[in-house]
């Protein structure tokens, strides 16, 4: 039995919720989203990993963009929203706008890069927004973008780098420090660093001494190289698994990550896949690569061996992202 396996062999494991776990009145960060469903109770979120507690949120829905983006959306007046909305994203952010221009009655046009995985572009048009394609590059998406806004006037929504979107994406650490008070470490997975901005600024305000980790690909860690230099960098090409960790920092973003979040830890995309694999395997859970990584990090010699962290006891890791192209999969799995 290799080691991670034998860590989950001592799982204490209840099952996820089965609908989005939701947090009335979330107005100290302005996200007025609703939410439905049955409020889910800590210990579903709960399980024994090492010789200590570990929590996973789950994110049965599909991912957690759907938070920033129906907050984005519903906080538009009604002369803005008629105009719709437009993004750019290579999935999951992309079919959360979609869902929530649904929801308000208004339209979504969405750019997607070329090579983004079909199960997402299928969301994507199953909530309803108009695809409209780029090349895979940042530039491109941005460019594409600018010219839908211009020939629509449509409000654009950026799927990180925006106030709106991080508001909404802190109500993680509300429902999840709500829920389970003593969590002393948060693991959250890192791209153009929205979801982990929301989740620091809301985590620290509840408990300033919580930390607060990244999880990145090493094929695409510009959040690393940045938190080094003390400055945004960018790269040329990304290669990783993960397609929804391939973006960059922004302005809105980087100086949060820069002096809230203590370290990025970087992963090999195999230990990513093998962190899938475990969540398929032994909790049954779908995982996409980019929600995986959390997981993949902890599980690292990076994590495990570094003893300026082994005071993390009780450690949440944010694991959100269902989206899995199967093919893709299992051509990585069969490597």
């Amino acid at each position: 039995m290799t080691e991670s396996n034998h860590l989950f062999s001592r799982l204490q494991l209840c099952p996820p919720p089965l609908s989005m776990p939701y947090r009335e009145g979330t107005s100290t960060l302005n996200a007025n989203v609703s939410r439905r469903g049955k409020k889910s109770s800590p210990n579903e979120f709960q399980f024994q990993l090492f010789s200590c507690f570990h929590f996973i949120l789950w994110f049965i829905s599909g991912a957690f963009k759907f938070r920033g983006a129906c907050n984005a959306v519903f906080s538009l007046d009604d002369e803005d929203a008629s105009k719709g909305v437009v993004t750019h994203s290579s999935g999951n952010h992309a079919a959360a706008l979609a869902l929530a221009a649904k929801l308000r009655g208004i339209p979504a046009y969405i750019v997607i890069p070329k090579n983004a995985p079909t199960c997402k572009v299928e969301n994507v048009k199953r909530y309803g927004g108009q695809v409209v394609w780029s090349e895979a590059s940042v530039q491109s998406r941005e460019e594409i973008a600018n010219k839908v806004w211009q020939e629509t006037g449509a409000i654009f929504v950026h799927p990180y780098n925006d106030g709106r979107i991080l508001s909404g994406q802190g109500t993680i650490s509300l429902e999840l420090l709500e829920q389970v008070p003593q969590i002393d470490t948060l693991v959250v997975p890192i791209s153009g660093g929205g979801l982990i901005s929301g989740i620091a600024l809301a985590a620290k305000s509840i408990n300033p001494a919580i930390r607060i980790f990244a999880a990145e690909p090493k094929g695409a860690d510009d959040a690393a190289q940045s938190k080094v230099a003390g400055r945004i960098i960018t790269m040329a090409k990304t290669n990783t698994i993960a397609d929804g960790l391939r973006a960059f920092l922004g302005d809105f973003t980087w100086p949060v990550v820069r002096d809230l979040v203590e370290e990025v830890i970087t992963v090999e995309d195999s230990e990513i896949i093998k962190a899938m694999k475990l969540c398929f395997e032994i909790l049954k859970v779908v995982v996409e690569p980019s929600g995986a990584i959390g997981l993949a990090a902890v599980l690292s010699d990076t994590f495990q061996k570094n003893l300026a962290w082994k005071d993390c006891k009780h450690i949440g890791i944010v694991v959100s992202g269902g989206n899995v192209d199967l093919g893709i999969l299992w051509n990585s799995l069969n490597k």
